[in-house]
């Protein structure tokens, strides 16, 4: 005779994923962060404690590193997704989406405060470091102005527009307002181009004769203009277009 109880639990049990709550505690995020400190784990297990849990089939850590293979473990990436392509992956509601990305953001921010107090510019690729914490990654343009003293050293750094995917516009008046207010005698400019050309338009050309030529009459000097992506940047200086 066949034993219908044991029938029902081999057709219809299934395995299922070991909890979190089950794991040792050496093993645990928030555990080993405590214990270990914060050096200590994975991008994957930084991310499950965002999330907190994953779903009935998922570990939270299992699903951090779903999401993460999807962006090919690039946090810069991860940092693009937006809420709705958050929410695509089961277990990632509208919470746990913001929370990613309220993380990353922060962590953008971050890097952007890192640039210490006062940096001398004496060469592009210096302006690109002032620059690229805060425009690299941005999905949409955004024009920027740094503000120098006499020595080259930074005195701030100002948005001075932000637009859409393919331009912004820009009150040149609004520029040496701030640089007299700033005491600059000399300015950088920079913008984004969120497709990753690094080719300068017609209008990029024309606003940076435009710049230039007004600050002539203050006696404060564009120095470059940068067109800033991820990864790269072009200088209107070293091009021998200022």
């Amino acid at each position: 005779m066949k034993n219908t109880n044991l029938y029902f639990y081999l057709v219809k049990e299934k395995p299922k994923t070991l909890s979190i709550k089950n794991w040792s505690l050496d093993d645990r995020p928030r555990e080993k962060l405590l214990q270990k400190g914060k050096e200590v784990l994975s991008d994957a297990e930084l991310v499950a404690i965002l999330i907190g849990s994953g779903s009935r089939n998922e570990s939270a850590v299992d699903l951090s590193k779903r999401i993460l293979h999807s962006v090919n473990f690039s946090l810069n990436d991860l940092g693009k997704l937006s809420v709705q392509e958050l929410m695509k992956f089961k277990g990632i509601g509208e919470a746990k989406a913001i929370a990613i990305m309220a993380a990353t953001e922060l962590g953008r921010r971050r890097k952007s405060e890192e640039l210490p107090d006062k940096v001398k510019i004496t060469s592009s690729k210096l302006a690109f470091h002032v620059f690229h914490p805060l425009i690299g990654e941005l999905q949409h343009e955004e024009f920027w102005v740094a503000f120098l003293n006499n020595s080259n050293n930074v005195l701030s750094t100002s948005q001075l527009s932000k637009g859409g995917i393919t331009g912004t516009l820009v009150d040149i008046r609004l520029i040496f307002k701030q640089a007299l207010s700033n005491g600059a005698t000399s300015i950088i400019l920079a913008h984004n181009h969120p497709s990753g050309t690094l080719r300068p338009s017609e209008m990029d050309k024309n606003l940076t004769q435009k710049i230039s030529d007004a600050g002539l009459s203050l006696d404060i000097k564009v120095l470059d203009h940068l067109i800033v992506t991820e990864k790269t940047y072009f200088s209107f200086a070293d091009e021998g277009l200022l």
